[in-house]
């Protein structure tokens, strides 16, 4: 069965306790990594151990959604890397450029490259990534960000990463079983608008017909259950929030 678990909730700095965005998708024994921000990477080796990891998927470039990379760099390079014979093995790293730039600055030896098969989503995606269709949506952020959805039979994970209101969210939430949602605020800012409120994340997961929907990337502080109130007042599907060690299956 497919499961999503919960690595980090946090937007921009983790509350005590918790960890910034990340999320564990598996499926048919494949296993990937959606976002790693600080703090999430140990979380997900209580889950998983790095050799068991097919490929890492990245939003965006702000460290609360990749620093932890590093982490997770440092990791398959001492154990990985370490215990295989031959060519060393690198993991998939599917992200924009300025993501591997981030991570050499903060370790330049081994660099990123020589750690990570790194493709550009800018360039475009594979058809495939292990049982999974991958598609992606550009979503509006002070950075470059991509939606991801990842769909195989009979199952559709869709993922905003960090993003303002746009019906570009309903496109990539079509349908899907689970969408995985930006709920930064309880109160909508001023524009421009590159963060949503939970309010919003349950309003475009009626419009995509979601089935259930994930609330995460809480600023630190957030009610968590009146963020959920939020969204259910919109969204007539089940809403959840996303905390540390949730597993959803799928």
């Amino acid at each position: 069965m497919a499961s999503l678990t919960v690595l980090g909730s946090s937007g921009a700095w983790p509350e005590p306790g918790r960890a910034c965005a990340g999320f564990l998708l598996s499926h048919q024994n494949f296993h990937v990594v959606l976002d790693l921000g600080y703090g999430a990477a140990a979380n997900l080796f209580r889950h998983l151990p790095p050799n068991r990891l097919n490929a890492v998927l990245v939003t965006h470039e702000h460290p609360d959604h990749m620093a932890d990379v590093s982490a997770l760099g440092r990791a398959w390079h001492y154990t990985v890397q370490a215990n295989a014979s031959g060519e060393p093995p690198r993991l998939p790293l599917y992200c924009t450029p300025g993501t591997v730039q981030r991570l050499a600055a903060m370790e330049p030896h081994p660099h990123p490259a020589d750690l990570f098969d790194v493709h550009d989503l800018a360039a475009g995606t594979p058809p495939e990534l292990g049982p999974f269709r991958l598609a992606l949506v550009p979503l509006p952020h002070y950075k470059p960000n991509f939606g991801i959805r990842l769909t195989a039979p009979g199952l559709t994970v869709a993922y905003t990463g960090d993003t303002g209101p746009s019906p570009a969210i309903a496109d990539l939430a079509r349908d899907a079983d689970l969408l995985v949602s930006d709920a930064t605020h309880r109160v909508a800012p001023s524009p421009p608008r590159y963060l949503m409120t939970a309010e919003e994340a349950g309003h475009w997961a009626a419009q995509a017909n979601a089935r259930r929907l994930l609330l995460a990337h809480f600023w630190p502080g957030t009610d968590r259950a009146a963020a959920v109130a939020d969204a259910q007042a919109h969204f007539p599907g089940e809403v959840l929030a996303a905390e540390e060690g949730r597993t959803i299956l799928l």
